[in-house]
């Protein structure tokens, strides 16, 4: 599973450098324009110039690209692909009799050096003699001296992968529809891991060349389309019915198959994925909707998707994109397309088929989808991302947990030092889609188009020089908000503030790490003291204390040191319905002038020690240390 784990990385750098692809496309598209006419007569040419230069230095932007992703934006390895490409270009075009130009593959590969020996050399320690050479100023000498020996291989042997790369856009051509079916499929099965980016990066950039004349030659399907190879798009067309059609349509059928009561939520959260979807090619949000409660329709979607790219094929339908297959691209790039106003019928076809399908399959197997359970996996993001991203921290461990943590464009791609410790029911009812272990530490968070916002947000947090105190569900149940518990001295907050939990168990386990302060004679109630100071008390049920300990029976005594989790008191549930009032729990914090700031997470079912449930900083002191 480590080799998962390394691809994943790979994967997540690549997306980097693809990111300047959409300025280039838009240049190009805007240069069509008519400036001239508006005074503006070498514009066009600018506007040429500036998107055919961007495609030029591919090379050299993946290189970068690769190099910033695998090693954290670490200066060191960016300028060791730099210099690697840099001495590589000086001395093929110098020395070789065979006319070598750089390509993305040569880029990645420098990308890939670099990242790796800044991992492996920026602790290097040297005498200190020659210690100026030690640590990340290692790693451009050591890239360097790597560049010269490939530039002088490649001299020899460039004839050989220029051909081999010939041969194997020719094996790919002579697949017909069949090649790009598979590849449809794959790309798709890929998506669940995030490795989708390194199957498409060969079709992409690798396979085909294309006589651009003077000698410069271009690879892939998509710098080929821009370059205006007229047989370009073969493995970019076959995608927009899908993305802008099929995949919105998934999610017009989720919404119509929500419960009535939960149907006004879901609609919000999954017309915002359609769209996403329709107009930018971002396609996550859905799938990961049913990836995880039905498997098996992923990969019937996934056959659906490869034969819509069949079809386009045996169509001569070529359309491609900068980014990704959405409404935008379609209709920037429309004027290099071939045919490319097939793809409209198609989608709505496809886009029918789909709907049809999913709600049959929804409603006949009774898949869970969003909506038809409690709650939701996709939740409303906007403006609450810098409330949750301290809830999020929690559940995947807390900050000693994270090794690393990059975003893409649709999920948080972390390396934590034990995986074990993520709490995904936690993640889940903070909005994450889908959570994937790729073994060795690594892990995907499937979060949508917030992600980055996230991963800046919980790097704030943790940069923080706060006291904050994480508390865990002290039960299995349902959270609620302490103003709906049936007791006006805690709804009004007299006690102190905090939430409350409505039990599916008769177990109540501790929120924190702490010490028993207080275990009252009938057992339905104790009082628990943190390190920092907080004074937790937690009410089992409501007009209890008349029960006169019947009922319950406590497994701690006041002293007693617990950590979350940990059992403290079992209950008759039965029996409080029966002579109580409420099963209501209040978890309120008593001394409640010592916090700054409270966050809960979402008012949902919770699991017994499921993390992220609520957060509270502490105020500072005037002589600058915490409140104790």
């Amino acid at each position: 599973m480590k080799i998962m784990g390394n691809l994943q990385q790979v994967g997540r750098a690549l997306m980097l450098p693809m990111t300047v692809l959409p300025a280039a496309a838009v240049f190009l598209s805007l240069s069509q324009l008519p400036w001239s006419a508006l005074g503006l007569p070498y514009f066009n040419t600018y506007l040429a110039t500036a998107g055919s230069a961007l495609f030029s230095f591919l090379p050299y932007l993946f290189a970068l690209g690769v190099a910033s992703g695998l090693s954290n934006s670490a200066g060191a390895a960016i300028m060791a692909a730099l210099a690697g490409m840099t001495i590589y270009t000086g001395i093929t075009s110098s020395f070789s009799e065979y006319e070598i130009q750089p390509t993305v593959l040569v880029g990645v590969i420098f990308g890939l050096v670099s990242g790796f020996f800044y991992e492996r050399l920026k602790e290097l320690r040297l005498p200190e003699w020659l210690h100026f050479f030690g640590g990340p100023r290692s790693v451009p000498l050591v890239v360097s001296c790597i560049s010269v020996l490939f530039s002088i291989l490649m001299i020899h042997i460039a004839p050989l992968i220029e051909s081999g790369l010939q041969h194997l856009g020719d094996i790919v051509s002579e697949a017909g529809g069949f090649g790009v079916f598979l590849f449809g499929f794959v790309l798709r099965i890929l998506v669940v891991f995030g490795l989708h980016h390194l199957v498409s990066h060969v079709f992409w950039f690798q396979v085909g060349g294309y006589d651009m004349g003077s000698g410069v030659t271009v690879y892939g399907d998509l710098p080929r389309f821009f370059a205006g190879d007229p047989t370009a798009g073969v493995f970019m067309a076959g995608l927009y019915p899908t993305m802008m059609f099929a995949l919105p349509a998934i999610a017009f059928a989720i919404i119509h198959e929500a419960r009535e009561d939960l149907k006004p939520k879901i609609k919000k959260t999954f017309t915002t994925a359609a769209l996403a979807s329709f107009l930018t090619g971002v396609t996550e949000p859905v799938e990961f909707a049913f990836l995880f409660v039905a498997p098996y329709l992923f990969i019937v979607h996934a056959v659906l998707s490869g034969l819509i790219m069949w079809v386009t094929y045996e169509l001569g339908i070529l359309h491609g994109f900068s980014f990704s297959a959405g409404a935008i691209d379609f209709i920037i790039n429309s004027h290099l397309a071939t045919r490319g106003w097939l793809l409209i019928p198609i989608g709505i076809v496809s886009g029918l088929l789909y709907y049809m399908l999913f709600r049959w399959a929804i409603r006949r197997f009774r898949i869970p989808t969003p909506g038809r359970e409690e709650g939701s996996h996709l939740d409303e993001w906007a403006g609450d991302i810098p409330y949750r991203a301290p809830l999020i921290l929690q559940a995947i461990g807390g900050k000693d947990n994270i090794v690393q943590m990059e975003a893409c464009i649709t999920r948080l791609r972390l390396k934590l030092s034990n995986d074990k410790l993520l709490d995904i029911n936690a993640l889940r009812n903070l909005g994450a889609a889908g959570v994937i272990r790729l073994g060795s530490g690594n892990v995907q968070v499937v979060f949508g188009t917030y992600s980055e916002l996230i991963r800046e947000e919980m790097v704030k947090a943790l940069q923080r020089d706060l006291t904050q105190v994480l508390f865990c569900s002290p039960m299995q149940g349902r959270m609620i908000p302490l103003e709906e518990v049936p007791d006006p001295i805690f709804a009004g907050k007299l006690v102190g503030q905090g939430v409350a939990f409505m039990p599916d168990r008769g177990e109540l386990v501790s929120p924190v790490k702490g010490k028993v302060i207080h275990v009252y004679p009938t057992m339905h109630a104790l009082g628990l003291r943190t390190e920092e100071g907080l004074d937790v008390l937690l009410h089992i049920g409501i007009d209890t204390s008349q029960m006169k300990g019947q009922g319950f029976h406590a497994v701690v005594k006041e002293g007693d040191e617990v950590k979350p989790g940990e059992l403290l008191v079992k209950f008759d549930m039965g029996r409080i319905r029966q002579e109580g009032k409420s099963l209501a729990t209040p978890m309120v914090i008593t001394n409640s002038e010592v916090v700054r700031s409270w966050r809960y997470g979402p008012f949902k079912a919770v699991k017994k020690g499921q993390a992220s449930v609520m957060s509270v900083v502490l105020h500072k002191r005037e002589d600058g240390e915490d409140s104790q």
